[in-house]
């Protein structure tokens, strides 16, 4: 896939004026085509769609410039410190600070890219990192502020992170763990970062067979879910045991008196039999409740549809939430497209569908309120959906008044946007 630039794409429908600002997605995409088959390896590449006042102003998609890939393009690699053996980032984009930041899993220091996405540098968050950083932190949408868990394979612990509003890492708390546990994710409530201590983890068995991602499923490894008081040291962490699973992606968690509800899409086994891609067992919707009395953990499934890639209303984190938007997904397709979107009211207990038709596949779809005082649910849905049979992808644009109808919007892209890993909408 080479790198392109296409100005002003045409649009059927009508974009909605309220949405100035860019649609991000992430995922990877080798320079080399065939170096890598590893689902969370390869170098990042970044797709975006420019937005504003009712026009599609730009299409383009770059690299971000690990060493490997500057040296692939032939270009100087990026200014900035290094960390550890991986500088790939490939797994989400976020913006913080006044910085957009491509970051990436296992340690991988984040990159800075500019607005037409070109890598500008690699960052440290001012030299106040200790070590590497994580693909997936959470925002605080009160105080602005990301929390995050960085794991690294010469780390005998994980270490929780505070990333204040200035861009500069103000708190770190060391988390015992056993071995090197892949902790992908986390999630947030008022009071608590949540944590994923679950059986995927470093294997030296993979490390010596040069795996480029040498993690995978130990079955004898607890599962747990651990409770940390957000400003608590890592031995604060409160531990409850669970059945063992995994979870790449927690949809939101709130506290309601003694209890934390935390629902979250939950795949029973990954990187067992597949070391490749997540996709052995279906994942689905699922969710937890935490007895913070008993300390206990009851689950139950929401919704037994195969699933991933859950969004809600961001201004809803750490509250209770209604809705939910996940991709419906294929087991065969490594988790990371479906054919089709859901949305589920959670209070009701329905599920609606958006189907793109045969030969489509949508990635990771971003909820966008209508106004900064709309209601949860009113506002837009955005998603790249790629045609395979003409090898292009459209932006579509559903307006969450007529979430199955027909999209309020499709900007048509000369080009595919592929399976990928997260999206993210920058409102500018």
């Amino acid at each position: 896939m080479a790198e392109r630039t296409e100005m002003e794409p045409p649009v059927t429908g009508t974009l909605p004026p309220e949405l100035n600002g860019r649609f991000l997605r992430i995922g990877p995409q080798p320079v080399r085509p065939g170096r890598s088959t590893h689902a969370l390896v390869g170098e990042g590449m970044v797709h975006g769609v420019r937005l504003r006042d009712g026009r599609a102003l730009w299409h383009r998609n770059r690299w971000v410039r690990s060493d490997g890939a500057a040296r692939a393009l032939g270009e100087l690699p990026l200014p900035g410190p290094r960390h550890g053996l991986c500088d790939i980032t490939n797994g989400t984009v976020i913006h913080h600070a006044g910085r957009t930041l491509a970051l990436g899993e296992a340690g991988a220091l984040p990159v800075e890219l500019d607005e037409e996405l070109r890598s500008v540098a690699r960052i440290d968050f001012d030299a106040t990192l200790p070590h590497g950083f994580t693909s997936h932190p959470e925002r605080d949408p009160v105080t602005d502020e990301l929390f995050a868990v960085a794991y690294y394979h010469e780390l005998p612990y994980a270490e929780h992170l505070v990333v204040g509003v200035d861009g500069r890492v103000r708190r770190v708390a060391r988390i015992p763990v056993v071995g090197t546990p892949m902790m992908h994710a986390v999630a947030l409530t008022d009071r608590h970062t949540v944590l994923f201590d679950l059986p995927v983890a470093l294997d030296e068995r993979l490390v010596r067979a040069g795996s480029r991602f040498p993690y995978a499923w130990q079955a004898e490894r607890p599962s747990r879910i651990g409770l940390l008081p957000r400003e608590g040291r890592g031995e604060d962490v409160r531990w409850f045991e669970t059945d063992p699973c995994y979870v790449f992606h927690p949809v939101n968690a709130y506290e309601d008196s003694d209890t934390c509800v935390l629902d979250v899409i939950r795949h029973e086994r990954v990187f067992d039999r597949d070391l490749l891609m997540p996709g052995e067992t279906p994942p689905t919707l699922w969710r937890w409740t935490l007895d913070l009395r008993r300390g206990t953990v009851s689950g139950r499934p929401l919704h037994d549809l195969p699933q991933e890639f859950p969004r809600i209303d961001d201004r809803r984190k750490t509250r209770p939430h209604r809705y939910a938007y996940t991709i419906s997904m294929r087991c065969d397709s490594g988790a990371l497209s479906g054919p089709a979107l859901l949305r589920h009211d959670l209070l009701r207990g329905t599920t609606e569908t958006h189907d793109f038709g045969p030969g489509h596949e949508a990635g990771e779809a971003v909820f966008v309120p209508r106004g900064p005082l709309a209601a949860e649910d009113d506002g837009w849905i955005l998603a790249y959906v790629l045609d395979r049979r003409t090898s292009r992808s459209d932006l579509v644009v559903l307006d969450t008044a007529d979430f199955a109808g027909e999209p309020a919007a499709t900007v048509h892209l000369g080009s595919a946007v592929p399976g990928g890993f997260h999206s993210t909408w920058l409102p500018t």
